[in-house]
């Protein structure tokens, strides 16, 4: 068993490799093409298939919807009841089949054709790949040995009407009947994917685009704002620099953060955390009820400001060994504080 599945991996892992040649070399320029014509697009990506090819079509359209690319999927067989409906002028169709002849899919030809629909086709014909004795599509030259010439190999329907005709094929499928989608369906996916990063970094999609499109789910509390998180108003614990010690062990006890900001009108001047007591009543003693917050403050604390993500506050706290970071914003007037207890439920911690 451990050497079928060894097999079927090393067999994709060669589909996917063999994919990667073909789009550093001869389908460079088509998938060029095809990453223009989405971005040029003026509506949606609709992204098609049937049955295995289905299922990598749903993944396609999501991952473009998630990166900045607005898609759908259309189920070819509804389509034709009544989802047809779905396409309008100015989407940009995106058809995958391995054989290319999928009744479902050709049957919406004639509609992608006669609304002026740009289409990309993903199928399995070989038009960019290697084949026997380094031969192309096209070539008349005959194999060693041979008096034939060697035909061009058929060109599927989908692939004739496409603008754009992507080669997904494989040298064989990981099934060792030759007949489960397995290596073709691992190289439509990584496929669908390159066109999605490459539209996504063609529109200069940034993380707190994608934080954007991400609210829910653990992605989405890692990606959360400072600001949505942080203690603001009454609930942030503040002392002025003048303020004698035994208040300002007063102001950190009621607003229960440990830790205290220490400000000079709105401005950030310094922080007083409970580790910075313990060590000056190590060193001082009970003297230090007669200190200032300037004088037991940290000055120049580490900050963060509201528009940045929880992640970062997060480590910069594990960095810095700290439990609260002060929100400040662009002239350093205190807006807030983040304490290590609002991170724990967006599931960092």
């Amino acid at each position: 068993m451990r050497h079928i599945g060894e097999n079927v991996v090393r067999i994709e892992a060669a589909a996917l490799k063999a994919l990667a040649d073909r789009l550093a070399g001869p389908m460079a320029k088509a998938f060029e093409q095809a990453v223009e014509m989405l971005y040029g697009c003026a509506g949606r990506a609709v992204v098609t298939g049937l049955g295995k090819s289905g299922l990598v079509a749903r993944k396609v359209a999501a991952t473009l919807s998630s990166t900045g690319t607005p898609a759908l999927f259309l189920h070819p067989a509804e389509a034709v009841h009544g989802d047809l409906g779905m396409l309008v002028r100015g989407d940009v169709v995106l058809a995958l089949s391995y054989s290319g002849e999928t009744e479902e899919i050709v049957a919406l030809l004639p509609t992608i054709k006669r609304l002026g629909l740009g289409l990309i086709a993903m199928t399995g014909d070989a038009i960019c790949s290697d084949f026997p004795q380094g031969l192309k599509p096209g070539s008349l030259a005959s194999p060693p040995g041979t008096a034939k010439a060697v035909p061009s190999p058929k060109v599927s329907t989908l692939a004739q009407a496409a603008d754009v005709a992507l080669d997904c094929s494989v040298a064989q499928e990981a099934c060792s009947l030759g007949l489960a989608p397995t290596a073709s369906t691992t190289t439509m996916l990584a496929l669908g994917d390159a066109l999605a990063l490459a539209l996504a970094e063609k529109r200069g999609f940034k993380e707190e685009d994608f934080a954007d499109l991400h609210p829910g789910g653990k992605l989405g509390k890692r990606l959360a704002r400072v600001g949505s998180l942080m203690h603001s108003g009454d609930a942030v614990p503040r002392v002025a620099p003048t303020t004698r010690l035994q208040d300002v062990i007063y102001e950190m006890s009621r607003k229960g953060l440990g830790v205290t900001t220490v400000v000079e009108g709105e401005k950030l001047v310094g922080v007083i955390s409970d580790g910075d007591l313990r060590r000056l009543l190590e060193r001082r003693g009970k003297d230090i009820l007669d200190l200032t917050a300037a004088e037991c403050m940290t000055r120049n604390p580490k900050v963060i400001h509201r528009d940045q993500f929880a992640v970062t506050a997060l480590n910069t706290m594990e960095q810095k060994k700290i439990t609260s970071l002060p929100v400040v914003d662009g002239s350093g007037r205190l807006e807030g504080i983040v304490h290590l207890h609002d991170l724990w439920g967006t599931q960092m911690v």
